[in-house]
């Protein structure tokens, strides 16, 4: 009965999606109030009802209810409580409507924080909101339903994918989806404004927020992805520029450049075009990842195996939606003013850089994921586009945007001093160049470009810091009025300084573990040791272990340091689910400081145990680095700068009156 009841509950929300597309944007043309008013109440109760339905599955799913063939294709009675939840997600109908309910979950915050906004604005935002719900819903009720019944009831599910039977399925995909989805309502309030006529330094403020959230959750979904396929798949990489990887990358790469261009806006009333334009693009990136994903177009660990006819459904709402969007710029992108004027040594100048470089490194990843699928569909030709590509392509575009990031915040708006920028940025230039020096000399078989990526690392990290330091006042004033000074800072430049920074420690990660780890495969008998970077490893022997829903057969090794210091056990095993008869390899790892040994076993030979075992230097601070840009997302959105559109009514009504005494 449940059942039937979430499957009514999307026909409701599709019925209130279009009330909410339709009506409240009526009411703005007309200039009703009542209309426009409708939008509030029918958008929370529209996520009402998605979470109706998305209650209705999770709990089929936990009663394992395999007469609903997305639970039979997808799940298992023994398949552990917490991975029958998750694995809700775990396919393609399941992630639609988690994606549905978390764009349904923005319409409601947007109609119940939104408060500041002006009337006509908000109508406009709700609507376009409600148009994108429709089409989803649409999509979900007519080629993707979860609720469809088999009759007669199977006894017994086919289980979910074991590789998606890992904690990682439940922070991922929510993570990605709040990220994709979240770039919706900067889309929606581009739109709006658009339709509107109007867009100004108020408007800016206003989508500043979410557009930060979004890029904080993406920022989160992206790095977790990274570390579930590094340590699930047991492969040992970080990326491997997937063309699925790559669909989350450029709405990331568009989002950072959206978050700048909005910032221009809002403090000087420029980039208005560059603004609105990167607000579509963004949502429009989103918009091709989920193509990506389920039109079948791509065969990739991260797609879901879906019919064409899916992904003819999402083709036609990315015309609709982006041509629609793109169109409606074009008519209307002449009348925006061009802003305030700025010399192109300035904050501004600085801002408009790291656009260009993010834009252009978008489109090189862009061009280099979708060139293969249109050889292919051209002359039936299969070609592979990888990391050869996009290091020689991405790589230096990415190097100098790098570079200019410290200068940004240190140059003043309108127009800066590049030499008295780069002044203060002394010590962070000193500081970069000995790591470069020491990196060349003393660290073992590193090579000059990475040791100039470790110097880039530390220029990033030290410069963020001196931002904060100047603006304390450290080295001018006593250390007491420095903290005093340091604490009154508004949130949103601590919030800047952990973005920068964390980006520093990603780039050391990644600079490290790519020019000094060290790897050794070989064969291994019960009671041989190997060594590797310092370190040693034994295998000490091979044993089963039964798991709810896998055996396994588990190797355990001792790790040591060649000095006789113990490290502990490490543990890595191949796995068989039974329900599928499907193997995996569970990697073990022991992460020691900042830097992991890393061990993937394979077949079982005549001469031993394959084994293949990696040292990984300070792995652990590229997906560290990227949780601190996080935080710093998360840390500016709390500046309360951001939390205000406009002055409340109250405090509007509080002006007037005293204007009038």
């Amino acid at each position: 009965m449940s059942v039937e009841l979430g499957h009514f509950a999307l026909v409701l929300a599709l019925a209130l999606a279009l009330v909410q597309a339709i009506v409240p944007l009526v009411g703005a043309r007309i200039g009703s109030s009542s209309l426009m008013r409708v939008g509030e109440p029918v958008t929370i109760t529209g996520f009402a009802l998605v979470s109706v339905a998305f209650a209705a599955l999770v709990l089929a799913y936990l009663q394992s209810d395999f007469s609903v063939v997305n639970v039979w294709e997808n799940s298992h009675s023994a398949k552990p409580l917490l991975f029958k939840i998750t694995g809700t997600w775990g396919n393609h109908e399941g992630s639609m409507l988690l994606w549905v309910l978390i764009l349904a979950f923005f319409g409601a915050l947007v109609a119940a924080f939104g408060q500041n906004l002006p009337p006509t604005l908000k109508a406009n935002v709700l609507a376009v909101q409600g148009l994108i719900a429709s089409a989803f819903l649409l999509f979900i009720l007519f080629t993707s339903n979860p609720f469809m019944r088999l009759e007669p009831a199977p006894i017994e599910g086919q289980d979910l994918n074991p590789i998606l039977q890992d904690i990682g399925l439940a922070v991922h995909p929510p993570l990605l989806y709040l990220g994709y989805v979240g770039f919706s309502v900067s889309f929606s309030f581009a739109v709006a404004a658009l339709i509107d006529g109007r867009m100004d330094a108020a408007w800016a403020r206003w989508v500043r927020p979410w557009t930060l959230a979004a890029w904080a959750f993406l920022t989160g979904g992206i790095a977790m992805g990274s570390y579930w396929a590094y340590y699930e798949l047991g492969w040992g990489g970080f990326w491997f520029w997937d063309p699925v990887e790559n669909a989350s990358l450029m709405p990331w790469l568009a989002g950072t450049a959206l978050l700048h261009s909005a910032i221009v806006m809002e403090k000087r009333s420029a980039l208005k075009i560059w603004t609105v334009l990167l607000a579509i693009l963004t949502f429009s990136l989103s918009l091709l990842g989920t193509f990506l994903v389920r039109s079948g177009v791509l065969t990739s660990v991260h797609s879901f195996a879906t019919d064409p006819a899916r992904g003819v459904f999402i083709l036609a709402i990315l015309v609709f939606f982006i041509g629609g969007a793109l169109t409606l710029f074009a008519v209307r992108a002449a009348s925006l003013a061009p802003g305030g004027l700025f010399h192109p040594i300035s904050r501004e100048g600085a801002l408009v850089l790291n656009n260009l470089f993010l834009t252009t490194a978008t489109a090189t990843v862009l061009i280099g994921t979708l060139y293969p699928l249109l050889i292919e569909a051209i002359s039936d030709n299969k070609i592979s586009v990888g990391a050869p590509f996009f290091n020689l392509t991405f790589i230096p575009l990415f190097l100098p945007l790098l570079v200019a990031v410290p200068f940004g915040p240190l140059l003043a708006w309108k127009r800066g001093d590049l030499a008295g920028a780069f002044q203060r940025l002394q010590f962070a230039f000193w500081a970069a160049g000995a790591t470069a020096i020491a990196g060349y000399f003393l660290i073992d078989r590193a090579s000059a470009v990475a040791a100039l990526g470790l110097g880039l690392g530390i220029w990033l990290i030290v410069g963020a810091l001196t931002d904060l330091a100047l603006k304390s006042g450290l080295g001018k004033v006593g250390v007491a009025v420095a903290l005093r000074r340091l604490t009154g800072l508004p949130l949103s430049i601590f919030g800047t300084c952990l973005g920068h920074a964390g980006l520093g420690l990603s780039v050391l990660g990644i600079v490290s573990v790519t020019a000094l780890q060290a790897e050794h495969i070989l064969t291994m008998q019960p009671g041989q040791s190997t060594e590797i970077s310092g370190y040693t490893v034994q295998f000490q022997n091979l044993r089963p272990f039964t798991g709810q829903n896998y055996t396994e057969e588990q190797a355990q090794f001792a790790a040591g340091t060649v000095r006789g210091g113990s490290l502990g056990e490490i543990v890595s095993s191949k796995r068989l689910y039974t329900a599928r008869g499907m193997p995996t390899t569970e990697a073990g790892i022991k992460t020691i400081g900042l830097s992991q040994l890393y061990i993937s076993i394979g077949d079982q030979t005549p001469s031993g145990l394959v084994v293949r075992i990696w040292w990984k230097p300070f792995v652990t601070l590229i997906w560290i680095g990227a949780l601190v840009m996080m935080a710093g997302g998360f840390i500016s959105l709390m500046d309360r700068r951001l939390r205000v559109g406009a002055p409340a009514r109250r405090k509007a009504a509080a002006l007037a009156g005293e204007a009038k005494s």
